[in-house]
């Protein structure tokens, strides 16, 4: 039975890009290769080209507005439940516990095939920022609640992360299964770092910040911002690029010009090519990711991969496992304090270079062996070992 049928059920998928739609575009591609069967499920979006190794099956879905910036999936569609119940999957593993939840369980009704959910992301924040009322949200969480108590198996990506499931009230048992990255370790070539140095006139004596992720406030961006500009208004000369795209956008591109970061900070907008992305991996000194929203900073990973040292929140979950000053540089969550880090971390550029190392040695985990940690408990889940 190890060509296993599993369907992986998400509510976002390429051509959109963010963390998790990258996460199971990755279980799928090396669960393919250990010989499952595997199906994506996912909304339906415009102009999106499915040409993987594994099936894609989207559904109906319904745009949900641009401060989202997602589109729902519909999960009642008799002609949707009827070709995936025919599906026959083994296993059903839930990466949203919103509509890919719902749908699962209308699949499983009648078969009670193994469902696992992994929680991604810190959806109680998500509430409580988005949803208007008092009453609105305590529906909103007791629907969250709902879902995940429906899964026979809860995995978490860090140990932090459980903190997220407490407060909306999960009193069970939690697995962590980390993310890994599809970044090899290694830098890119010479001939593409020499490109991309010539193309944004960088000079090795003055360092490069890099953000990579959604350009949203809740991201921690301000501080980011902040930062550099206590840093500029210091005598600091520095290059950071801000890669991504997101509602909060125009606003962070008017915010930097208001800093006066104009001649210094430059929003690149999304990159999609992962080999031209890995170049400005490689020719940053320091990785700024000071979010405390993520539950996984893939993006550390991707970092770590390219020898690049990342700044972090303490005790954020995106720290979880970092060492200070050893394999990432760690700050409180202030403005003031990512400045005195990066100020820190560029006093001493031979020191800054091992800590990447570091990095690279210790935070690094590749796809292949995440999603190989994942399909050896899903062969014990259906008793294949």
């Amino acid at each position: 039975m190890d060509d296993f049928s599993v369907g992986l059920f998400n509510d976002s998928f390429p051509p959109l890009i963010d963390g998790v739609a990258q996460t199971v575009k990755n279980y799928a591609q090396h669960l393919c290769r250990r010989n499952c069967k595997v199906t994506v499920v996912t909304p339906d979006y415009r102009d999106a080209v499915d040409d993987y190794e594994f099936e894609v099956y989207r559904y109906p879905s319904i745009p949900a507005g641009s401060l989202i910036g997602y589109r729902v999936g519909v999960p009642f569609g008799p002609e949707t439940l009827s070709r995936l119940r025919n599906k026959n999957f083994d296993l059903m593993h839930i990466h949203a516990p919103f509509a890919s939840s719902v749908l699962v369980s209308n699949i499983n009704r009648s078969s009670q095939v193994p469902t696992i959910l992994t929680y991604h992301t810190k959806f109680d924040l998500d509430i409580e920022k988005r949803v208007p009322t008092a009453p609105m949200r305590k529906i909103a969480m007791e629907f969250l609640l709902h879902n995940v108590n429906a899964a026979d198996e809860v995995w978490v990506v860090t140990g932090a992360c459980v903190e997220s499931l407490r407060r909306i009230g999960y009193e069970g048992a939690c697995r962590v299964m980390e993310n890994g990255t599809d970044f090899a370790r290694g830098l890119a070539s010479q001939e593409q770092i020499c490109a991309l140095r010539e193309t944004y006139r960088l000079y090795d004596d003055v360092p490069v910040f890099l953000y990579v992720g959604r350009l949203m406030w809740y991201k921690n961006i301000r501080l980011i911002l902040d930062a550099l500009k206590t840093l500029h208004d210091g005598g600091m000369a520095f290059r950071a690029f801000i890669v991504g795209d997101g509602y909060d956008a125009p606003e962070m591109k008017e915010y930097a010009r208001a800093c006066n970061l104009q001649g210094c900070v430059t929003f690149t907008g999304p990159i999609h090519d992962r080999e031209y992305l890995r170049t400005f991996y490689s020719v940053s000194d320091l990785f700024l990711f000071p979010s405390t929203y993520d539950t996984s900073g893939i993006v550390v990973k991707e970092a770590a991969a390219c020898n690049c040292p990342s700044l972090l929140v303490r005790d954020s979950c995106a720290a979880e496992g970092a060492v200070h000053k050893t394999s990432a540089f760690l700050v409180e969550e202030n403005a003031q304090s990512c400045a005195d880090g990066i100020a820190v971390a560029c006093s001493d550029r031979a020191r800054l270079k091992q800590v990447g190392i570091r990095a690279g040695e210790d935070l690094y985990l590749s796809w292949e062996d995440a999603v190989g940690r994942a399909y050896g408990r899903y062969r014990e889940i259906l008793g294949l070992t």
